[in-house]
């Protein structure tokens, strides 16, 4: 038995069935379509998973690496709990600057405590203020050849327990080729790493782009 793969007709009955969007997650949606690299949204449906996701391991704080517009932040605030914080970590703000107001508008802007600069440099001064083993949930979705030192400043972070979400790490199936691209060598490695990870349960499902969970130990 294979995973079912979705066709167009099965994937919009998918939406239909399952999908629960907030009106400013919609919204916050249409705003990026005309992006041009709107592409690097995460689904709606993988949003709905990774606020479920935190809602499981009962996540108070939480981290993001890659926030592009917003659409992912918005997606783990919206389930954070009153008080909660989400550590948001990106390079520059000039596409975070599109999903701001929608953060506003949905009344989640106060959990979001975004960080710009190196994300490895962001987690690092984490650690180094004492942060360790007080994170629940961390989610990597930036430059796939640094997704290895994601993980690790992530693993560190996190309690027992806690939660690692890595995107596209099947990247269009690339991964499964041979292939002398920095960014699909670098996924390679990291599903080699964090399959034999001893520190770790983890799965990668067949889901959007290729999602991994990795729970520490």
């Amino acid at each position: 038995m294979r995973t079912l793969l979705a066709d167009e007709t099965l994937y919009r009955y998918l939406l239909d069935h399952s999908l629960r969007e907030h009106p400013v997650q919609v919204a916050l949606r249409e705003a990026t379509r005309s992006h041009p690299h709107a592409g690097m949204q995460i689904a709606p449906e993988q949003g709905q998973f990774m606020a479920l996701l935190a809602k499981l391991v009962g996540a108070k704080r939480a981290i993001e690496v890659g926030v592009f517009t917003g659409y992912s932040a918005l997606s783990v605030a919206l389930a954070l709990p009153e008080g909660g914080k989400l550590v948001a970590c990106d390079i520059k703000d000039d596409d975070v600057k599109i999903g701001m107001p929608f953060w506003e508008r949905a009344g989640v802007r106060s959990k979001i405590d975004l960080r710009i600069g190196p994300a490895a440099a962001t987690l690092q001064s984490l650690l180094d203020a004492g942060e360790a083993g007080r994170f629940d949930m961390a989610f990597i979705d930036a430059d796939k050849t640094s997704y290895d030192a994601y993980y690790e400043l992530a693993l560190k972070l996190l309690r027992a327990g806690g939660l690692v979400v890595v995107d596209n790490t099947l990247w269009g199936g690339a991964v499964a080729r041979a292939s002398t691209s920095a960014d699909t060598t670098a996924l390679q490695a990291l599903n080699d790493k964090i399959h034999r990870d001893e520190r770790v349960d983890m799965v990668l499902l067949p889901f959007s782009d290729g999602v991994t969970l990795a729970r520490k130990r």
